[in-house]
């Protein structure tokens, strides 16, 4: 296992509350950390970019005062998620802000991280980078990064097939780094199996959509909690890359996953992204076990109780 102190030391459960478009918040975020797990959220849901400048300044000094108030419990540390593909015109734009505010941990997604692992370890910043597949695991690696999260089949968003009882190990072997399992994880069971399977931290992201602090629409959470795993649909219609949505979701915007005929290029122009996913909601497999939203607070204690009993 390798954890780097920054983490292992503030940490109340091995857990990242993973960055989800449209749907993490700073609200999200600092009730996450102040319940001691890593919360996230993407650059791009912080519009304009003067709202990025805003919200870090704020995440800042809201858990700086938090830890002056309570010495003696764990706060962890935040996150955010770039997305360093070359169609993200924000993208040095955000990493501007990230270096400005010191970002303690930088999620880097659907692209080579390597620019922006020389910018983040400048000021002593950790970067994980999302993975699907071997070859992308071992470029991340040789990019220099801190961390790799293995998204394995059935995880909410852009999603990988790999089944982690050989994603895990395969890439444990050739890397000393810090490993994060994402897919599926919806409790505190789910954590201690990821870290028996040889990860260090869990990366959950659909259990916390539906939570009191979470941006997502009403009825995004309602139809998470009425959702099952088989309507969670693995699709390229709605961004281009292959990625699990609810079923429900896609037919309220006429999105007929069976016509073939018109091949939607990736892009992520950041206004076409947001219009693209605001009534398409994206879901992980563990939807079949989500069946209320409590505040943050209770939903962690609750995973604690269940990784604890484990």
């Amino acid at each position: 296992m390798s954890l780097p102190a920054s983490l292992k030391d503030n940490l109340a459960l091995p857990l990242v509350a993973a960055p989800m478009f449209l749907v993490s918040g700073p609200k999200l975020v600092t009730a996450t950390c102040k319940a001691g797990v890593l919360g996230t959220f993407p650059s791009l849901n912080a519009r304009p970019i003067e709202q990025l400048d805003t919200w870090l300044d704020d995440i800042n000094k809201d858990l700086t005062e938090h830890k002056t108030n309570n010495p003696d419990s764990k706060t962890a540390p935040y996150g955010v998620n770039l997305i360093v593909h070359p169609t993200n015109e924000r993208l040095l734009e955000d990493v501007a802000l990230v270096q400005k505010h010191k970002v303690p941990v930088v999620i880097t997604s659907v692209g080579h991280p390597g620019k922006v692992v020389e910018a983040v370890h400048s000021y002593g910043g950790l970067v994980f980078h999302d993975v699907i597949n071997m070859r992308h695991a071992q470029k991340a690696i040789e990019a220099g990064v801190d961390g790799v999260i293995l998204v394995c089949a059935g995880a909410g968003g852009h999603a990988g097939l790999m089944n982690p009882f050989t994603f895990v190990p395969q890439v444990r072997d050739m890397f000393d780094g810090t490993i994060l399992l994402a897919g599926t994880l919806s409790n505190g069971r789910a954590i201690k199996a990821a870290q028996v399977l040889g990860a260090d931290l869990a990366y959950m992201g659909t259990r916390f959509i539906a939570t009191a602090e979470a941006l997502a629409d009403d009825g995004y959470k309602t139809m998470l909690g009425e959702a099952q795993s088989k309507d969670i649909i693995y699709t390229d219609k709605v961004s281009g890359i292959m990625a699990n949505f609810m079923q429900g979701s896609l037919e309220s915007a006429g999105i007929d996953i069976s016509d073939t005929s018109d091949k939607k290029k990736f892009k992520f122009a950041p206004e076409d992204e947001r219009k693209a996913w605001k009534h398409v909601w994206s879901a992980g497999q563990g939807v079949g076990e989500i069946n209320d939203s409590p505040s943050v607070g209770d939903l962690i204690a609750r995973l604690k109780s269940e990784y604890d009993a484990a």
